[in-house]
C-alpha cells in the first residue's frame, strides 16, 4: 500500500488561515503553500500586504504563492513586482487570463524573463498550458497550475489533460506542473502517475494524505467504532 514516503511528488498546502498554515509548516512533508484572494477573504483578511508579509516572515523556508488581484495587466505587473520583492520565498500567482478573457501570456513572458518566479493559475486546458510554456523563460523557475479538480467537476476526465500538460512542459525543465483544485486524497497518486511535480490540497485533504498506508482492516474497525459511538450518543432505538 502506498505511504506518503513512497511518493516523490511535492505536497503543497492550499489555504489562508495562518494558524493552520503554521501547524502544517511543522510537518516536513509539506513542501510549500498556496493561497488566493478568495481564500484570504474567507478568513477575514482585509490588509493584503500586511497579511502576506507576516506569512512570508513566519514561514521563510518554503515557497508561498501569493496572487495578484488586478484585472489590468499593467497593474498586475506592478503588483507582481511588489509581491516578488517582499521575500525570497514569494512566488507570484498570475491568472492565465483576465476577466475580459485576454491572455496573460505577454505579461508572463515579460516577468519570467525578468526572473520573477511565477505560479500561473486558473488553467483548465492543455492549449492554455502550451501557451504558457511558450511564454516562460528557460532560465526562471515557474509553477504551472492546472485545475484538475475543476475539470473533473464538469464531468470530464482530467487525466488526459494532465498527462498532455506534463508532456508539453518537458521543454521547460524549470517549469513544474501542479495539480490544483484537489478533491480527494487519491488525487496525489494520480498526480504523480501523470507526471505532476507538485500537488496542492486543502487542509482536510492533506490530513487524509498524511494517513496514507493505514491498514484497511483497522480503518474498517475505526469506522464501526465511530458509527457505534454516535448511535449510542444519539440515544437511537428501534421499538
Amino acid at each position: 500500500m502506498t505511504t506518503i514516503d513512497d511518493l516523490s511528488i511535492k505536497l503543497f498546502a492550499d489555504g489562508a488561515d495562518i494558524a493552520g498554515i503554521l501547524e502544517l509548516a511543522r510537518n516536513p512533508h509539506i513542501k510549500g503553500f498556496t493561497t488566493n484572494p478568495t481564500l484570504m477573504r474567507g478568513v477575514g483578511v482585509t490588509d493584503y500586504e500586511a497579511y502576506a508579509r507576516d506569512l512570508l516572515a513566519k514561514v521563510p523556508d518554503r515557497p508561498i504563492s501569493l496572487e495578484v488581484f488586478a484585472d489590468d495587466f499593467d497593474e498586475m505587473e506592478r503588483q507582481a513586482l511588489k509581491i516578488a520583492s517582499w521575500a525570497a520565498n514569494a512566488n507570484v500567482k498570475i491568472p492565465v487570463m483576465n476577466t475580459k478573457r485576454e491572455s496573460a501570456a505577454p505579461l508572463i513572458e515579460k516577468l519570467s524573463k525578468e526572473g520573477v518566479v511565477l505560479n500561473i493559475t486558473a488553467i483548465m486546458t492543455a492549449a492554455q498550458v502550451r501557451e504558457v510554456e511558450t511564454a516562460l523563460s528557460t532560465e526562471t523557475p515557474a509553477i504551472v497550475s492546472v485545475f484538475a479538480g475543476r475539470v473533473a467537476d464538469t464531468g470530464a476526465d482530467p487525466i488526459p489533460v494532465m498527462t498532455e500538460s506534463a508532456r508539453i512542459l518537458e521543454g521547460k525543465p524549470k517549469a513544474e506542473l501542479l495539480w490544483a483544485s484537489t478533491r480527494e486524497a487519491f488525487n496525489i497518486v494520480e498526480a504523480e502517475r501523470v507526471g505532476c511535480k507538485i500537488i496542492t490540497a486543502p487542509n482536510d485533504v492533506i490530513k487524509k494524505i498524511l494517513a496514507f498506508g493505514m491498514d484497511l482492516d483497522d480503518l474498517s474497525h475505526k469506522a464501526v467504532e465511530i458509527f457505534r459511538k454516535d448511535a449510542v450518543a444519539s440515544g437511537f432505538h428501534i421499538a
